[in-house]
Formats: C-alpha cells, sequence, structure tokens
C-alpha cells in the first residue's frame, strides 16, 4: 500500500515540474492560464491523496475552497482576457 501512495506523490511531483514549466515559458496568456488551472487541479489531488493517506478528513475543506477560487478564476480570466496580439484600444494616431 505505501508504494501506492509513495508512487501518487512521485507522479503528482513529476507533473507540478512539466507544469511549471508551461506556466513560466508559456507563449500566451491562455497557455499560462491552463497551466494554473492544472496546478490548481493537482494541488487538489495532492491533498486529496494526502487527506486518504492521514485518513484525516479535515483537509477536505480546503478542496472546496480551492476548487470554487479556481473555477471564479478562470471564468474570470476568460471573460476579461484581452488578446495577445491586440492593438491599442482607445490609442489616437
Amino acid at each position: 500500500m505505501t508504494f501506492i501512495w509513495v508512487s501518487a506523490g512521485a507522479l503528482l511531483g513529476i507533473a507540478t515540474i512539466i507544469t511549471m514549466y508551461r506556466l513560466l515559458i508559456g507563449p500566451s496568456t491562455l497557455d499560462r492560464l491552463v497551466a494554473l488551472d492544472t496546478l490548481a487541479a493537482m494541488t487538489m489531488c495532492a491533498i486529496g491523496t494526502w487527506a486518504a493517506v492521514s485518513r484525516d478528513t479535515t483537509a477536505t475543506y480546503s478542496l472546496a475552497a480551492l476548487a470554487l477560487v479556481g473555477f471564479i478564476g478562470s471564468v474570470s480570466v476568460a471573460r476579461f482576457r484581452v488578446r495577445d496580439d491586440a492593438p491599442d484600444v482607445g490609442r489616437t494616431r
């Protein structure tokens, strides 16, 4: 059983490193937004894994809070995002 928890932690760690690379190097803001959402999802998976390993359900409240904040953040960024190559609005020539 310990092998399962260690392998889950290792896979989450590898996925986090790959996601952080995309977050830092991503060529557009949408790439960075997807990486940030993925990082939030992996954080929720890590908290859920830790709650299962420790058999402590007090950490699950943070899962709900993180899910709500992540959803609201993603929707607001998608709603008010400006294109990367958009010309300046209101700029006179």
